[in-house]
């Protein structure tokens, strides 16, 4: 696995790996590289079967204000020429490793939470904020439509036309609107966030890992299927979970009147 780099520092504890972007200066603002290190790294945390989970959050009181316009404004005066297809084909891959990844991903956001950075707390499977989070889909004040799988994700979270709004208007938003609208799981006050992620992260790490896996993928291709096909994707993943010793573990729990102890066979 990655150890990540310092704009990109990568903590194991035990089951969990806690990925912060490190920017603070630029409120944790990603580069082109930063995006494909992250990419880098969710293929690496994919193929390790040993995590459980996934905590993603930003350094110095902020999430992600998007990505780095720096760049941008260097292209606008002449100064560093580049191919933007190719950059956002980059960005893509790394958008889609982070989709793709099976462990259950969990967004940790304080602060500023736009464009991208916005896009990325979406990408989570949960999303916890504190009270004095702000979000928004920033793009157009850039003069650029949405990105990081933002136009997927964000209709599938608050509603077509509730998506535009945010898009069209590109409005700040703050913690309780965010919340009204069911852009997040939930709002903490800022210093019960930590202790609510932890206890949150620790449930999930407590369950069958296979199981939960199997499970994020079927509800996150569920909208793009018929029932039909949705039972049998079902299926195959039960068929697949009755093999598994988690299964015997549970029932064996069950019987014993004790918690289960899941290890992913």
């Amino acid at each position: 696995m990655s150890d990540g780099s310092a704009e990109l520092l990568v903590v194991r504890d035990g089951d969990v790996v806690t990925v912060t972007l490190n920017r603070p200066e630029v409120m944790n603002a990603m580069t082109s590289q930063n995006f494909a290190d992250f990419g880098d790294l969710c293929r690496d945390l994919d193929r390790d079967e040993t995590v459980r989970a996934v905590v993603v959050t930003g350094a110095g009181g902020n999430f992600c204000s998007g990505a780095d316009v720096g760049p941008q404004a260097a292209r606008a005066t002449g100064a560093k020429p580049m191919v933007p297809l190719r950059n956002m084909r980059r960005i893509r891959e790394s958008a889609l490793a982070f989709h793709e990844l099976q462990h259950p991903t969990v967004a940790k956001v304080r602060g500023v939470a736009a464009g991208a950075g916005l896009n990325l707390a979406l990408g989570c499977d949960l999303v916890y904020a504190s009270d004095d989070a702000r979000f928004s889909e920033i793009f157009a004040r850039r003069g650029l439509s949405i990105d990081f799988g933002g136009s997927w994700l964000l209709p599938r979270r608050v509603g077509l036309h509730r998506a535009k709004e945010l898009v069209l208007l590109t409005e700040v938003i703050d913690a309780a609107e965010a919340d009204r609208i069911g852009l997040v799981n939930r709002i903490l006050p800022a210093a019960d966030l930590d202790a609510h992620v932890d206890d949150v992260v620790a449930r999930i790490v407590a369950g069958p890992p296979l199981a939960l896996s199997m499970s994020k993928a079927l509800l996150d291709h569920g909208s793009q299927t018929s029932m039909s096909q949705a039972l049998e994707a079902e299926a195959q993943a039960q068929a697949t979970n009755f093999a598994t010793s988690d299964v015997r573990e549970a029932g064996l729990a069950w019987i014993e009147k004790r918690p289960a102890e899941f290890e992913g066979r």
